[in-house]
């Protein structure tokens, strides 16, 4: 009976119910995902992301689970929507418990096909839009101890060809997460870096502009990509626990462990296909 009572107290503590998530690239794919879930919980949502006929139909679902979801138009790799789009969650749903740094794309191609301009635009979202997601929030997170989650990827810690831009700005977003990891215990904030392998999600439907292409065939196979509402339970689960980071999908944790239990294999493996192919 105790254990019981322990674990429905545990369960208070841990619930979402009234918390307010603000999620950017809540469109569609896991940020779409995470919200369906978090609705369930009845979480005030803030849906964050550049497509807004998309966001709202995201929002009409959440809030068939009598959920309030407020969305919103933002484009983290402009310099003041962000701030904007906080502002009105503030005076709209209230002070921000959680947030979720979600928005990314890819850029891919080999790097000599690439210019500069190619691998600024994918920091600009990728790194310095999740940067710009945590200044806006920062001060919401220290007033309710809340939770910063960053959506990286099982490229943060692994390379692979014609993968240089996008593994460059997960690898940088890793760092980020290690470091805030630390630097914002001190605050009650934890940091949860989430590293996904392939996830069935709209990234590669965007190109190398981050303009999305409707009808674009996703070149891996059905079986290799983990459907985004079995990702988005998982993640919510290492949320609720406040991990520190959860490596998802077999391919990423497969991926991530060969690179550090035999640094080097991976490069080879791949140096050996480009010679093949030659």
């Amino acid at each position: 009976m105790t254990k019981l009572k322990d674990n429905n107290a545990q369960n208070f503590k841990n619930s979402f119910k009234d918390k307010v998530i603000l999620i950017t690239g809540a469109s569609s794919g896991i940020g779409a995902a995470l919200a369906k879930g978090f609705a369930q919980e009845k979480a005030k949502l803030a849906l964050l992301a550049r497509r807004f006929n998309k966001l709202e139909v995201i929002a009409s679902l959440c809030k068939m689970s009598d959920s309030q979801a407020l969305a919103l138009v933002c484009d983290v790799s402009k310099e003041t929507e962000i701030e904007k789009a906080v502002a009105t969650v503030q005076q709209q749903l209230g002070s921000i418990d959680v947030v979720i740094a979600n928005a990314g794309f890819g850029v891919v191609a080999n790097v000599e096909n690439l210019t500069l301009t190619d691998f600024q635009r994918q920091f600009e979202t990728n790194v310095y839009g999740v940067l710009r997601t945590l200044y806006a929030t920062l001060d919401d997170l220290k007033k309710t101890q809340g939770r910063l989650v960053i959506i990286g990827s099982a490229s943060g810690h692994i390379s692979i060809p014609k993968y240089a831009a996008y593994a460059m700005s997960k690898h940088a977003i890793t760092a980020l997460a290690e470091t805030l990891y630390a630097e914002l215990a001190p605050y009650g904030i934890s940091v949860t870096l989430i590293s996904p392998g392939f996830v069935k999600t709209e990234i590669r439907n965007v190109n190398n502009l981050g303009i999305y292409q409707e009808g674009t065939r996703d070149p891996l196979p059905e079986w290799l990509r983990l459907d985004a509402d079995k990702a988005a339970k998982i993640i919510i689960k290492a949320i609720r626990l406040r991990q520190r980071e959860r490596i998802i999908t077999v391919s990423g944790k497969l991926g991530v462990i060969l690179n550090r239990v035999f640094p080097g294999l991976l490069p080879r493996f791949f140096r050996w296909q480009a010679m093949r192919k030659k």
